[in-house]
């Protein structure tokens, strides 16, 4: 029997391992970029085309490198910062396992320049598909310039999965910030397509985070500070009211490195229990030090996720720490009785004499006496005529203006939804047949309505979603959404990595009704909302329709524009607890009947149910 096992050529082993270091732009950016923080640069430039597609640029100020350094820097397992396994347990570098250049190579076209202090000359290396091209002696400065082209040019499956640039571009900056914030001794500058979205000079962490994020995020940060013999814990957290459900900042740095740890967010959020609401999130970023010993980082290719020693012991720490920041800076509601500010009380004298008050009244006054009395100021008194009917004229009027289930055609949306949806929808479509009858609202969340079958209940808030969801899709499709000006515009003010991702979505939002102009560094003036959604927080609205985007990573048109109608339909629904008139109900009703798949909201949640007449018999036959 002939071997079948043989070993694989380096090209496709460089390959192998670029698919689990090298995913994406971003993964090359943070490598390079690690390797020049490593070599002790201080001021960085990055420049992306094409949200990396194209090319990426990485121009450090660095120690550079000698002649031979930089051929054997792009061999798999080529690196300067160990020597033995033990050196494993003591790191105190972003990278170590000298598998990023490698890497890069297998899957790019790649060019160096880099020179050393102590040389004249420095060395232009070219490398394509882990294969050396070309190397020379170049004049150049100081540190290294490594350029990336027509990433993963021999990996065509690998670049199909590659998504849309301003997805990509997000991915870039997300990774940038957190290179960033954990140094801001360092000056960062990035480039795209030759615009410049980060300028950030060498300055203190907590400048560094609001240039980052906005100064507005000053107002809300609390400092923590809190030494063991375990572990070091520095950053800031936020206040308790500055909560929110979505686009909470929340970073972890562990001994320089950016890490998820959920257990660890645990600890933080176990602190503001009872402060903040349930499902809400507050930002914060926490640096610890630890004793390189005590954790791995060599569990993840991307070394993100990090394996601590006494994880149970540091929750407690963390816990703690944010308490006692909480309670240091009064975030935590408290009665203090030992303030100096307390109210003098007068002490009680038995020599002073106690008066009572006085009432001063008009004896003349009669509340029945008329101005011209018919018998010359007779006894003969009569209240004067209020026509009390005339008060109420025209609220039954106002009310139905006031409505918010203004009469809308149907709209003709077809969804996948379950087989059944259809068959029920079609059988209480002609079940709901007397126009006249009244509604009954019960516990202000269900509408009760009789029909053929029985007795149907109808989720107000699911089933005006359900509404609002197919107007706004089919506004959206057909660029129809009507925009409802603003007297005085609001600002909207985005990290770069959100405001990439708002610039994806921003015709979507214009087409359901946003009028927003660019002001710059992530700033967008809000002219005008969708009409329909008056009263609700624009800001927060289109906070939260960038940050679904986000997670959900969609690119497909048809999956914004779902995405979009959903978060508007969710926020402009009636909520649980509004009261409803007869004359809404019946409009609730009507419209959701209209709809193309009544029983279910766009995720799928059931919307009406109905209870048998038969069932409701058997409940009176004992």
């Amino acid at each position: 029997m002939s071997d079948i096992i043989h070993l694989l050529p380096d090209s496709v082993a460089n390959q192998i391992a670029a698919g689990e270091v090298i995913q994406r732009p971003a993964s090359v950016i943070k490598e390079l970029v690690e390797n020049a923080i490593d070599a002790e640069a201080q001021e960085i430039h990055v420049l992306v085309t094409d949200a990396g597609k194209t090319c990426i640029q990485v121009i450090d100020d660095g120690k550079g490198m000698s002649e031979t350094d930089a051929r054997l820097s792009f061999e798999r397992h080529a690196t300067s910062k160990i020597r033995e396994a033990a050196d494993l347990f003591a790191l105190r570098t972003m990278g170590f396992r000298g598998e990023a250049l490698a890497s890069i190579a297998a899957v790019a076209e790649v060019e160096l320049k880099t020179r050393s202090a102590n040389e004249e000359l420095g060395t232009r290396l070219l490398i394509a598909g882990s294969r050396v091209e070309s190397q020379e002696a170049v004049t150049c400065p100081k540190g290294c310039n490594f350029s990336v082209k027509n990433l993963f040019f021999n990996v065509p499956a690998r670049r199909k999965f590659l998504k849309a640039n301003s997805t990509e571009l997000s991915n870039i900056l997300s990774e940038f910030e957190r290179i960033a914030l954990v140094h801001p001794e360092v000056a960062f500058y990035l480039y795209s397509n030759d615009t410049e979205l980060f300028n950030l000079p060498a300055m203190p962490l907590r400048q560094r985070i609001m240039a980052v994020f906005g100064k507005k995020l000053n107002q809300q940060l609390l400092s923590v500070e809190v030494n063991t013999t375990m572990l070091n814990v520095s950053g800031f957290v936020a206040k308790p009211e500055t909560a929110r459900k979505k686009g909470a900042h929340q970073y972890f740095f562990v001994n320089g490195r950016y890490m998820r740890h959920p257990y660890f967010h645990k600890a933080i959020m176990e602190a503001y229990e009872q402060l903040i609401p349930v499902g809400e999130q507050v930002s914060y970023f926490i640096y610890l030090e630890v004793d390189p010993g005590n954790i791995d980082v060599n569990i993840h290719p991307t070394k993100t996720e990090i394996k601590f020693e006494n994880e149970q012991a540091i929750w407690q720490i963390l816990s703690a720490a944010v308490k006692e920041t909480l309670g240091r800076f009064n975030a935590v509601p408290t009665i203090d009785f030992d303030t100096e500010d307390m109210p003098d009380i007068p002490a009680f004298e038995q020599i002073r004499s106690v008066e009572p008050p006085k009432v001063h009244y008009n004896t003349d006054f009669n509340p029945f006496k008329t101005s011209s009395s018919s018998n010359g100021g007779g006894g003969n008194y009569s209240r004067p005529k209020v026509e009390w009917e005339g008060l109420y004229s025209g609220m039954e009027k106002a009310s139905k203006l006031n409505s918010p289930l203004e009469e809308e055609p149907p709209v003709n949306v077809h969804w996948t939804l379950p087989e059944s949806s259809s068959s029920v929808a079609k059988e209480e479509r002609e079940v709901y047949m007397d126009k006249g009858a009244r509604h009954l609202q019960f516990k202000g969340r269900f509408v009760l309505t009789s029909v053929k079958s029985g007795l149907m209940l109808i989720d107000q808030h699911r089933a005006h979603i359900r509404v609002l969801f197919d107007r706004y899709i089919h506004q959206i499709r057909q660029k129809q959404g009507v925009s409802q000006g603003v007297l005085f515009p609001e600002i909207v003010q985005l990290p770069a990595s959100e405001a990439a991702v708002l610039e994806s979505i921003l015709d979507d939002l214009v087409a359901v009704g946003f009028d927003l102009s660019p002001l710059g560094g992530g700033s967008y003036a809000i002219n005008g909302i969708p009409s329909g959604i008056e009263g609700l927080n624009p800001v927060d609205l289109i906070r939260n329709m960038v940050h679904t985007a986000m997670e959900k990573g969609n690119d497909v048109k048809e999956e914004i524009h779902k995405l979009l109608a959903l978060t508007l339909a969710r926020a402009a629904a009636i909520v649980y607890g509004q009261v409803l008139s007869n004359e809404e109900m019946s409009g609730l009703v009507d419209k959701l009947f209209a709809c193309p798949s009544p029983n279910y909201t766009p995720d799928g949640r059931t919307v009406l149910a109905t209870i048998k007449e038969e069932d409701i018999e058997k409940l009176f036959n004992k």
